[in-house]
């Protein structure tokens, strides 16, 4: 029983000091991972994956790559810096490269480091297609998406010895059947908040893009165009880590006049 309450009691102290506020979005938060102990990594291996990935030749594409991520970095940069943010600024070490591969992907770890993929310039088509990709993976640095779920998995660990606590006088059966219910819910849960974190760097992005002066709308139609190279075919929202094409196409047609009011305000 002391095991248990001090288990439980630990977890309670993580989660009031971990929970602050997206800003922007205002979105709650739960995140007991730091800067200190992440972004390090990140750096190293970010340096790692571009040691062992062949960087484009196209100079062109990988100078419009460097030049959107420069622009919109700066905005976010200009905002977090115009509200309270300067030693959170400060820590970020904004890095863009396009790599030679034919997956449709970018992403962004912890503290700035983005990447392209040569096979999702299709997708993009123009540069107002990159700085909405860009400005959504921006968002994910910006919104400590990465941290966030650092943090769950870790929760997501306690809460599996707290069920294994809970459960110890009880038959081998009921046990089991406890741990299976817990890793089923637990499991959809992680999906869900990535579809969360996934819709709020849509939104982030479509500001972002538009502080740094791209066009807004163009962030529907990369959407669009994805539904048309994959041919509307997906695995199921509720089991995805990832909302659907056609949701987010919805959600950012629905998000596109608050996105400008927005930008418009923190410009």
């Amino acid at each position: 029983m002391i095991k248990k309450r001090l288990l439980f009691s630990i977890v309670a102290l993580g989660l009031a000091i971990g929970c602050s506020t997206v800003p922007i979005t205002n979105r709650k938060r739960i995140n007991i991972v730091s800067d200190e102990e992440v972004l390090p990594m990140s750096f190293k291996q970010y340096d790692e994956f571009l040691a062992s990935n062949k960087k484009s030749k196209d100079a062109a594409k990988t100078n419009e790559i460097k030049e959107v991520g420069k622009r919109i970095s700066k905005a976010v940069d200009k905002f977090m810096r115009a509200n309270g943010m300067s030693k959170e600024a400060d820590s970020y070490k904004w890095e863009f490269n396009l790599i030679e591969d034919e997956t449709i992907n970018a992403w962004c770890m912890p503290g700035g480091k983005v990447v392209f993929y040569t096979g999702i310039l299709p997708i993009a088509k123009n540069t107002d297609g990159i700085a909405a990709i860009m400005g959504h993976e921006v968002a994910h640095a910006f919104a400590k998406h990465g941290q966030e779920r650092m943090t769950t998995g870790q929760l997501q660990q306690y809460g599996g010895t707290a069920v294994a606590l809970a459960t110890s006088g009880q038959t081998e059966k009921s046990q089991q059947i406890w741990n299976m219910a817990y890793g089923v819910g637990s499991n959809l849960g992680v999906l869900k908040y990535s579809r969360v974190h996934e819709d709020e760097a849509d939104k982030l992005g479509m500001v972002f893009m538009i502080m740094a002066g791209y066009e807004p709308e163009e962030a529907v139609q990369v959407w669009v165009r994805m539904k048309e190279k994959t041919g509307g075919s997906s695995t199921p929202e509720f089991m995805s880590t990832h909302p659907s094409n056609d949701s987010r196409i919805k959600a950012l047609k629905a998000y596109l006049p608050e996105a400008k009011r927005l930008a418009n305000q923190y410009k």
